[in-house]
C-alpha cells in the first residue's frame, strides 16, 4: 500500500516517531528547529535538532534527506551516497555521520536517511557567487589561498583511497558499458535526452566529441563528483571539518574532480564577467598544484572538462523541462562551444 508523499510541514511530526525509535536516548525527545537547507536542488535536505534526550550522545544536530519531487537525474539513488558517506567514515576524509536508511515503504512516504550535521563550520557561498558574497568573499588574499588549496588536498586524498578496500565498486556502472568512460559517456547520452526532449545540438555534438576521443586512464579512483568549494565545510581556523555532497561520486579518471573545480569556478567568474578575487589561484596554478600533490601528470583535462560540462547539463536542463525555469543549460552550452572550438 503506497503512501502519500509528505509535505515539508508534515515530516517533523511522522520523523519524530522514527527518532525515538533510532537515536539511543531519545525515546520521549522532540524535533526542533527544522528548516530547510539553503543549498542544493539534487536532494530534499533539512535541518533538526532533537531536545529532551535521556543520555549524552555527544551530538544533537542532524540532517534528514530524501529524493526530490522532480528527480534532476535518472539515476538518483538514495542509497549509494549513504553508502559512500558509511564506507568513507574509515577514512581521514571528514564526512557526516550518517545514522540509518530506509528505502522501504514508510510513514514519511518516500525513502530517506538520518546523518548527523556537522556544526560550527562554514561553507562559500553558491548563491550569489563565492566570489560576490559570503566568507570567501570577505576573507583576505592569504585565507582564499587557504580555502582553495584546502579544496584540492581533499580532492587528492579521496583519489589516493583504494575503492576495492572500502566495498566501493558498486559505484560502477556496467549496464552502461565495460569501461568508465565508456560507461560514462553513454550514461550521459542517455541523461541528457531523459532531461529534455529537445537538447541543444551542442550536447549532442559534445557527446560524439567524447566518443571519439575515449581513452583509458591511468588510473581509476574515487570521482567526489561535486567537486567546488561550497562542498567544503571550514571550521573558524579554515581547516576542513567537513566533506560534502556525494550524490554523483562514481569510479573514473581522477581529472574530473578537478575539470569540476575548474568548471564551477569558470560559471562564478568568467562566465558572469566577473574577476576572480585576489588570492584565488590561476588554473594554471591549479593544475600545476594539484600535480604537485598527487605526482600524477595532468593529461586529459579537456576531454574532462566537456564530460563535466555535459553532466552539469543534465540537472539544468531538467529544472528548465520539467520546473519551467528558464534554459538554464546555455551556461554549460557556452562552455563547451568554447572547449570543442579549442581543437578546431
Amino acid at each position: 500500500m503506497s503512501v502519500t508523499r509528505l509535505t515539508p510541514d508534515e515530516l517533523p511530526a511522522h520523523l519524530e516517531s522514527l527518532v525515538r525509535q533510532r537515536i539511543p536516548g531519545a525515546e520521549r525527545a522532540n524535533i526542533a528547529n527544522w528548516k530547510r537547507a539553503d543549498q542544493g536542488f539534487a536532494s530534499d535536505t533539512y535541518l533538526f535538532d532533537i531536545e529532551g534526550l535521556s543520555t549524552a550522545p555527544g551530538h544533537a544536530g542532524f540532517v534528514f534527506r530524501r529524493p526530490p519531487e522532480v528527480a534532476l537525474f535518472p539515476d538518483y539513488d538514495l542509497r549509494r551516497q549513504f553508502l559512500v558517506m558509511r564506507r568513507l567514515a574509515a577514512t581521514d576524509i571528514p564526512v557526516p555521520t550518517v545514522r540509518w536508511i530506509d528505502t522501504d515503504p514508510n510513514p514519511l512516504g518516500t525513502p530517506y536517511f538520518v546523518m548527523d550535521r556537522i556544526d560550527g563550520g562554514r561553507t562559500p557561498s553558491d548563491v550569489p557567487t563565492y566570489h560576490e558574497a559570503g566568507m570567501y568573499f570577505e576573507a583576505t588574499p592569504e585565507e582564499r589561498a587557504s580555502m582553495w588549496w584546502s579544496c584540492v588536498d581533499t580532492m587528492t586524498r579521496v583519489h589516493r583511497l583504494d575503492p576495492a578496500a572500502l566495498r566501493l565498486e558498486f559505484l560502477r556502472m556496467p549496464g552502461f558499458g565495460t569501461e568508465p568512460l565508456e560507461q560514462a559517456v553513454n550514461y550521459l547520452d542517455r541523461a541528457v535526452h531523459w532531461a529534455s526532449p529537445t537538447p541543444s545540438p551542442i550536447f549532442d555534438r559534445s557527446i560524439a566529441w567524447l566518443r571519439e576521443n575515449r581513452y583509458q586512464p591511468e588510473h581509476v579512483t574515487l570521482c567526489w563528483g561535486d567537486s567546488r568549494l561550497s562542498n567544503i565545510l571550514y571550521g573558524d581556523d579554515l581547516s576542513v571539518i567537513g566533506v560534502l555532497d556525494w550524490e554523483i561520486a562514481h569510479l573514473g579518471d581522477h581529472e574530473a574532480d578537478l575539470a569540476w573545480l575548474l568548471l564551477t569556478d569558470w560559471l562564478c567568474s568568467d562566465f558572469q564577467g566577473r574577476a576572480r578575487l585576489p588570492g584565488t589561484p590561476t588554473r594554471a596554478e591549479t593544475i600545476a598544484g594539484y600535480e604537485a600533490r598527487t605526482g600524477w601528470p595532468v593529461r586529459n583535462l579537456r576531454f574532462n572538462e566537456i564530460l563535466c560540462a555535459v553532466l552539469l547539463s543534465v540537472p539544468l536542463l531538467r529544472m528548465s523541462s520539467q520546473l519551467g525555469m528558464g534554459d538554464l543549460s546555455q551556461v554549460c552550452a557556452a562552455r563547451l562551444d568554447q572547449l570543442l572550438a579549442e581543437g578546431s
